[in-house]
């Protein structure tokens, strides 16, 4: 994964290299040649996703998609013959592009664990459709583009536009994603919901990005689509985030199995907030179980070290909520992270195993 980033900033300054900062319209062939690359590009990354990642993500799949269907039209473009086909082919990129900043806003609140209604992406689904619509109307309404006409310079095919009263629609449909993303980033970092520092920057970088580029494209007359390489680069941004929680889940999850395979405990009726795993006796606890509770102490975040510390000292949840400053819903969150790092199943546990590790000093 490391590599694969590292790799980012020299693919970032090949595509300036060969895009350069022209004039409107003097493109070269080597633009309808990126254009095929980015595509082939994103359909790996789709079929990579597919094929070797266990846990699929609706919101991951629907990510890679878009990127896919946005490259696509963007080379169909270059290689169109005629005002019709370029249209399409327009209104196929545009189909991919408001689905993308849609899909990259969900896996954001994933990320960050933001809570939200169960009815908010069925609205945000709605918006995105109707800029869509609005987004290709072109041809047939002038609302989006007042002139749109067709030219080919040196072999690639491009669309002369002049844009009309609605075109700002859909930059303010893109600036209001990016700034919903970075609203939860941040509100996530101040609660502390998200799992570690390195997740929430990974995070930043992969929607700055896109702003950056975004503001590049409003500011410089750059006649090639940069956004359909930063939106590659934000998928991987995003993909090595998903895989490093996948891979920590995954971790604690085996730790756990090999906890109560080792201290011979038993499974019984699950009952929230009681416990699923007890030993069969105090006297019978496994040493090995003991210290992994211990040693999975050590992986807890600062916030959530704060919280196993106030347990012990009998602090109960409201205690707990004002002496640290936070939410209950946040609590809630820390708490399943913590039983999920140091293998208990509830609070009472937590105090348990704490009490048999301190009486057999470990």
């Amino acid at each position: 994964m490391k590599k694969l980033f590292s790799g980012i900033p020299i693919l970032l300054l090949l595509i300036f290299g060969l895009t350069g900062c022209n004039p409107i319209g003097d493109k070269t062939a080597s633009f309808t040649i990126i254009y095929g690359v980015t595509a082939v590009l994103s359909l790996l990354l789709l079929i990579g996703y597919c094929f070797f990642v266990r846990k699929k993500n609706v919101w991951f799949l629907l990510l890679f998609s878009s990127v896919l269907v946005v490259n696509i039209g963007y080379f169909c473009l270059a290689i169109s013959s005629s005002l019709e086909e370029s249209l399409i082919a327009n209104r196929v990129a545009y189909f991919g592009s408001v689905l993308l900043p849609l899909s990259m806003f969900m896996i954001t609140l994933n990320f960050t664990n933001t809570k939200y209604r169960k009815w908010l992406p069925g609205v945000l689904l709605c918006i995105s459709t109707f800029v869509f619509f609005i987004a290709a109307s072109q041809g047939y309404l002038d609302i989006y583009y007042k002139e749109v006409s067709f030219e080919v310079i040196n072999g690639v095919s491009t669309l002369v536009k002049v844009y009309g009263p609605w075109h700002s629609i859909y930059l303010i449909y893109l600036l209001g994603y990016f700034s919903a993303m970075v609203a939860a980033i941040i509100r996530a970092t101040i609660n502390k919901t998200i799992d570690t520092t390195a997740h929430a920057v990974i995070i930043a970088i992969a929607v700055f990005v896109n702003i950056g580029v975004w503001f590049i494209e409003q500011l410089v007359s750059i006649d090639f689509e940069i956004l359909s390489i930063s939106y590659i680069i934000s998928e991987l941004f995003l993909l090595g985030v998903h895989l490093m929680i996948s891979e920590n889940q995954r971790l604690i999850e085996l730790e756990r199995e090999k906890e109560n395979i080792k201290s011979g405990t038993y499974i019984g009726e699950i009952n929230p907030g009681e416990n699923v795993v007890k030993p069969n006796d105090i006297s019978d606890v496994n040493l090995d179980r003991l210290k992994i509770f211990v040693a999975s102490l050590n992986v807890l975040t600062q916030m959530e070290r704060k919280i196993v510390e106030a347990y012990i000292n009998r602090l109960n949840t409201k205690e707990i909520v004002d002496t640290l400053g936070i939410k209950e819903e946040t609590l809630k969150y820390h708490n399943k992270n913590i039983y999920n790092k140091i293998g208990v199943n509830s609070n009472k546990e937590l105090l348990e195993t704490y009490k048999q590790v301190k009486d057999m000093n470990l």
